[in-house]
């Protein structure tokens, strides 16, 4: 079990204090910094903070989302790139296996389109989780999500502000109370201000309502608000049930179970604690650092396929052979109709994705339309 104060929402990251304390002594050992629902220590939390803006603040962050939004375009398009060029060969090995007799950059090329299409649904899977606790896209998909009656329920914290009969006298006038300092009986010592049951109690009273270990309790703000008492354990099986207790009468004013949630707030959950490794553990940590090699591999492969392009004294430089202008005219008019609404959608729900694929579009029109002029035969008259 663990206490927490309100979060001080206008530091970063929203960090908390995290004391050590002795169970058998009381003795207060240490206090760390501690970020998340996790209790992420100092070490996790900068490279908690790496991850979502490289210790950039919003130019980073900005930076993060935007390669989340093009991570599972990308993915998918290396994917139908790789199907379409070993389409001829029928054989499910020449798809899914390097070609170990290939040299040069068609062996580069052989493990950089295996690998990729072993890695793509996994990280398809990492842009989708990534994109919903983003900045923009996230707040996109939460709105969708309460839109349609599915976002993650919350117990309310507001109880009635007089509770009369729960006083005392201060014993150090002055000095404020402080919740979760009740009595035995669950009263104060003061006589001015409400009685506080006192964190125990609140502890055994979320205890009856089957609310087993691992919880964090949140302590009440002020008169008006209640103890906040919720389950936090992030592996499998999930245990995310939630009351709230009247700090003076030590009943429950609210409760959230788990087992009551909507579909996709357990999905989002579900997700967002595989991509974090904590839903399977040590197995769903493994599984994601081979995904992250093999993202890694990917990189540099393609760098390299690059790198063997290069001019050499027995080659000129060379490039890919670009697609054809106007090619998109050669797409089905069923499967093109739907895919420009759907372009839209994609676009409003992942802003960043559809403002730079705007300002791509925009710079290739541009491009295409400098070089039909250039083309053009210039005349002259006799």
């Amino acid at each position: 079990m663990r206490a927490r104060q309100p979060p001080v929402w206008g530091s970063s990251h929203h960090p908390r204090e995290l004391v050590f304390v002795d169970p058998y002594t009381g003795n207060v050992r240490g206090a760390l910094e501690t970020y998340g629902s996790t209790g992420a220590l100092p070490l996790r939390t900068w490279l908690d903070a790496l991850h979502r803006d490289l210790h950039l603040g919003e130019t980073g962050r900005l930076y993060s989302e935007l390669a989340a939004s093009w991570l599972w375009v990308v993915a998918g398009g290396g994917v139908a790139l790789w199907i379409g060029r070993k389409r001829r060969n029928r054989k499910l090995r020449a798809l899914a296996l390097p070609d170990r007799t290939a040299t040069g950059r068609r062996r580069t090329l052989s493990w950089h389109g295996a690998v990729g299409l072993w890695a793509a649904a996994g990280l398809v899977f990492l842009s989708a989780t990534g994109l919903t606790w983003s900045a923009y896209a996230g707040a996109n998909i939460g709105e969708l999500r309460e839109s349609l009656g599915q976002a993650t329920p919350t117990v309310s914290t507001a109880v009635a502000e007089n509770h009369a009969g729960h006083g005392g006298s201060s014993s150090m006038p002055g000095m404020p109370d402080m919740p979760g300092m009740g009595d035995s009986k669950g009263n104060r010592s003061s006589g001015s201000a409400p009685a506080d049951v006192g964190i125990d109690k609140v502890l055994r009273t979320a205890r009856a309502q089957g609310l087993g270990n691992p919880v964090e309790v949140g302590l009440p703000t002020d008169q008006a608000t209640a103890y906040v008492v919720k389950q936090v354990q992030r592996s499998w099986p999930e245990k995310q049930d939630a009351l709230a207790v009247d700090p003076a009468t030590g009943k429950v004013t609210d409760v959230s179970r788990f087992a009551g949630y909507p579909v996709l707030a357990k999905l989002t959950r579900y997700g967002i604690d595989l991509h974090t490794g904590t839903l399977f553990g040590l197995a769903n940590q493994i599984a994601l650092a081979a995904l992250a090699l093999a993202l890694i591999f990917l990189i540099l492969w393609g760098y390299r396929m690059w790198w063997q392009r290069r001019p050499t004294r027995d080659r000129a430089l060379s490039f890919g052979r670009p697609i054809p202008r106007g090619a998109w005219r050669q797409v089905p008019v069923p499967v093109l109709i739907p895919l420009a609404p759907a372009g839209v959608v994609v676009g409003w729900l992942v802003p960043l994705l559809g403002i730079s694929l705007v300002a791509f579009l925009t710079v290739d029109i541009a491009l295409g339309a400098l070089s039909r002029r250039r083309r053009v035969p210039v005349t002259t008259a006799d």
